[in-house]
């Protein structure tokens, strides 16, 4: 390794979780960082210790010590996260799936037409989820193509990886009079902010755009048709929603007498680049369609104990090996931290497993060997969605984007407590996922550059 390649380096306690259920403590390494934002490499100390790049890079002032109550981890995906809902977050979630919408969502997302508005949420929102340590994001917008513009240019100035999509809505059956566009205007703004978002200076790929089909019931079966297309011919990402409450999966059997997936699989939907948030009720018919086109599941576990009224097959959907990663869900959720969300996945599963009736006997009451833990919890919130989007990212690994997170223990007035000689590696993992607050989140890394320091 020339050590000119170097940018700057990182000497400290890592963690990361390179297969489903497994981690890797990786004590004192030393991880290096191209100009590009990639891993050139990570050394571990007898790697390291005989040669003069520790002090090299010291001397030039490009390394950062950690001490031993810091810890970093890889920065952390979100797969589903409704910008235009940041301000409705914790309300209504005692509502059903329609009547929040129509009581909540729908009047405010209507607001956004109003640009300054839409500033002042939008970088609120985005500072605030690289804050809690969110290196990359898939952000639905609203149905307007100027505050989405506005949402694209605050991610690439705040430097997150974002994946954003212009909502498309406009089926007069499902959607109000207020908040629906024509097919024709869908199609041409979806078009415009591809064009938008590609034609960033100084994007570089950070930010792309995504077709974005609300659910089936706010799409004409024609307006999905082309979508599809559009996505298709442009090589796109696609987000949407999929059986995520009885409600949604009704509507789809009663109107078309299919599946979610099977509609979205006929419309040119169901792609590579598709991601498809909840995905509560899945046929084995929709799982194989799933496997075949190599489609992502973005878990949204608080939102769905809330709105789902069913829990998600988590265990079965990662022992199949279908993609899979964590979303937050917000306004559907209380937070926006993909920590948060770790721990809600586990407790989810949890919940499913052991049952909930007390009138039952403990072995009927629950669905046995579904729960998952918390290390394929982080891992879904790492490199699960690294893989849902086709990044190299959620892993210390050579050739991997640096997207990184501090967790440092020894902030003042948290929950975080590592005690030494009480606490093993796995333990303060553990810790991590469950007890971090963003308080202890001081520094994040986007591809090399730092978009967070509290220092």
């Amino acid at each position: 390794m020339n050590h000119d390649d170097i940018i700057f380096g990182i000497l400290g306690n890592a963690f990361h979780c390179p297969v489903p259920g497994e981690f890797e403590f990786l004590e004192n390494a030393l991880i290096t960082v191209n100009a590009d934002g990639e891993i050139l490499g990570v050394a571990k100390p007898p790697e390291y210790s005989n040669s003069p790049i520790v002090e090299f890079l010291e001397n030039q002032g490009r390394l950062l010590r950690l001490t031993d109550k810091q810890y970093l981890i890889p920065g952390l995906v979100d797969l589903h996260c409704h910008a235009p809902q940041w301000p409705q977050m914790g309300k209504g979630l005692d509502l059903p799936l329609y009547d929040w919408l129509e009581s909540y969502t729908f009047p405010l997302e209507a607001r956004y037409q109003d640009l300054d508005f839409a500033q002042h949420v939008y970088k609120d929102l985005v500072q605030s989820t690289l804050s809690s340590g969110t290196t990359s994001a898939v952000y639905f917008s609203s149905i307007h193509l100027e505050p989405s513009k506005v949402l694209a240019d605050i991610c690439l100035e705040k430097g997150q990886r974002a994946f954003i999509g212009k909502v498309c809505m406009d089926n007069p059956e499902q959607c109000p009079d207020y908040y629906r566009q024509s097919a024709e205007q869908c199609l041409y703004e979806t078009e415009a902010f591809h064009q938008h978002v590609s034609g960033m200076a100084g994007n570089h790929g950070l930010v792309s755009p995504v077709v974005t089909p609300r659910f089936i019931p706010s799409c004409t079966e024609g307006l999905l048709k082309e979508l599809g297309q559009f996505a298709s011919d442009n090589d796109c990402y696609v987000q949407t929603h999929c059986s995520e409450s009885d409600w949604a999966r009704e509507y789809s059997g009663q109107k078309y007498g299919e599946t979610d997936i099977s509609i979205y699989e006929r419309t040119g939907l169901l792609g590579r680049k598709t991601i498809l948030a909840h995905s509560i009720f899945l046929t084995e018919s929709d799982i194989l369609k799933i496997l075949e086109r190599g489609a992502s599941i973005a878990h949204c576990p608080l939102s769905n104990m809330y709105f789902a009224n069913a829990a998600m097959e988590t265990r079965e959907i990662l022992d199949r090996g279908l993609h899979c990663g964590l979303g937050s869900d917000v306004a559907a959720s209380v937070t926006p931290s993909m920590l948060r969300s770790c721990f809600d996945a586990v407790s989810h599963s949890r919940v499913r497993e052991e049952g909930t009736s007390a009138k039952l006997k403990a072995e009927n009451r629950g669905e046995r060997n579904t729960r998952i833990s918390f290390l394929e919890a982080f891992w879904m919130a790492t490199v699960g969605g690294g893989k849902a989007l086709d990044k190299r990212i959620g892993l210390f690994k050579k050739g991997f984007s640096f997207d990184a997170v501090l967790i440092d223990s020894e902030v003042q007035d948290c929950d975080l407590k590592i005690w030494q000689g009480l606490d093993k590696s796995s333990d303060i993992l553990e810790k991590i996922i469950s007890t971090t607050c963003r308080q202890n989140i001081t520094r994040v890394w986007v591809q090399g550059k730092e978009v967070v320091n509290k220092n």
